[in-house]
């Protein structure tokens, strides 16, 4: 009787209780996991723009490109002349002879300038191999492009799938929490054993340590994410700046195809370097030219004046720069080759893309068809049923998992969805998709 007396009395006075320990509402995500408010905030464009224009391994590979114009240079110049100079016929060993009838009358000087002129357009072979070479350097540039913004696209919904995680673990805790002070009324009553008390405060620390880990992969999510953005780039303190959505994406594997076609920097590369390869199979080709040298001397010989002109140029007997124009024509094969095997791996790309949106799409419509909801009054009506002493402890715990469950699932499947459009944006080379 006196038990049943304490019970009512309990019932009566839990919600001026559950009002007295009200928890304030969890605050955003960056700021659970931080007491003061951040310096900065990053989109994800700002992210992607940073990147592009602070990450180091971008900044070496783009001096890649200076280095091959610095090599056009070098391909565009002109031999250089040679000068040669000869004094004969001086009496070194005969000193008592050495006098200005002698060097003028029997020593012979000579003076030259000769010039290689090269044959068969090498010069201007040169320049265009090299400036193929340069295109296709641009082109793997601009694929680097792709994999860091694809890189930068991943870590930074990784970073928000983490916030999402750590905003959701704050806001169980603090439901939770609810639930242990009422529990310990209860038990103050005497309407609950101390057995079931130390079952809930054990799942207690469980919401704890999921606030913790959940604060943990933010961290460390925020500093791999701040390390493809370039450290100089971001205060210490910063966060980003967005939500875990669900955004519809409709296209076709044709309208995708096409679009990668268009797109993809490293199929614009491989089929560049056909390009390059056919320049210098031309380059060598020329280069079988024998090329022909010219010089002038002048002469002084016993007090007279004159003048040569001399004409040199290898006879192609044997080398006629055979092997490397054989080289060359299998490097044109090997590109082509190469061309064909990337154009491949696009389309494959393109479909497997397509395949996991279609597919993560599919799990969303799944969760959003009502799963959530279900899980969420399941949550709620066993909540309260276990406050009112309608409902084990069991039952009610059991309803906790499957809630806590299926809310992380839905999490991790909206950060899969936005992955997935990621990877789309990354198989099609650009980030509009149709």
């Amino acid at each position: 009787m006196r038990k049943g007396i304490y019970w009512a009395a309990a019932v009566l006075t839990l919600p001026l209780l559950a009002t007295g320990q009200q928890t304030p509402a969890p605050a955003a995500p960056s700021q659970a996991a931080s007491s003061s408010a951040p310096s900065a905030r990053v989109s994800l464009d700002d992210a992607i723009r940073l990147a592009l224009q602070h990450n180091h391994a971008l900044q070496a590979m783009r001096s890649t490109i200076l280095q091959s114009q610095a090599e056009e240079i070098t391909a565009n110049l002109r031999p250089n002349p040679t000068l040669g100079l000869d004094a004969q016929f001086l009496p070194i060993f005969q000193p008592n002879e050495f006098s200005h009838d002698y060097i003028d009358q029997q020593s012979q000087f000579d003076a030259g300038i000769g010039y290689l002129f090269e044959r068969g357009k090498k010069r201007q072979h040169r320049l265009q191999a090299a400036r193929d070479l340069t295109a296709v350097v641009r082109s793997q540039v601009s694929d680097s492009e792709r994999q860091l913004i694809f890189n930068v696209g991943q870590q930074f919904v990784d970073v928000l799938l983490a916030e999402s995680t750590l905003d959701f673990a704050v806001q169980d805790l603090a439901s939770f929490e609810k639930t242990v002070n009422i529990s310990n009324e209860r038990y103050r009553v005497g309407d609950m054993s101390e057995s079931d008390l130390l079952k809930i405060k054990l799942q207690l620390l469980q919401f704890q340590t999921d606030v913790s880990a959940a604060k943990l992969a933010k961290m460390q999510g925020l500093a791999t994410l701040r390390q493809l953005l370039g450290f100089e780039s971001v205060p210490d303190d910063y966060d980003v700046q967005g939500t875990l959505e669900y955004q519809p994406v409709h296209s076709d594997t044709n309208s995708l195809k096409a679009l990668a076609a268009m797109n993809r920097p490293d199929l614009r590369a491989a089929q560049l370097a056909v390009t390059a390869a056919e320049s210098q199979m031309a380059l060598q080709k020329a280069n079988a030219k024998m090329d022909i040298t010219g010089t002038f001397d002048y002469s002084h010989t016993s007090g007279v004046n004159s003048g040569s002109f001399f004409y040199n140029m290898p006879l192609p007997v044997f080398d006629r720069n055979q092997g490397e124009i054989a080289r060359a024509q299998y490097a044109i094969t090997q590109a082509q080759e190469q061309a064909s095997e990337t154009a491949q791996q696009v389309s494959t790309d393109v479909v497997q893309a397509y395949e996991n949106l279609r597919t993560n799409d599919q799990i969303i419509q799944l969760y959003q068809g009502g799963y959530v909801d279900q899980a969420k009054q399941s949550r709620d009506i066993s909540e309260y049923a276990y406050q009112k002493g309608a409902a084990s402890l069991l039952d009610f715990l059991d309803a906790e998992r499957t809630y806590r469950a299926n809310q992380l699932a839905y999490r991790q499947a909206l950060a899969s969805y936005m992955l997935a459009i990621e990877q789309m944006r990354q198989a099609v080379g650009t980030r509009n998709l149709p």
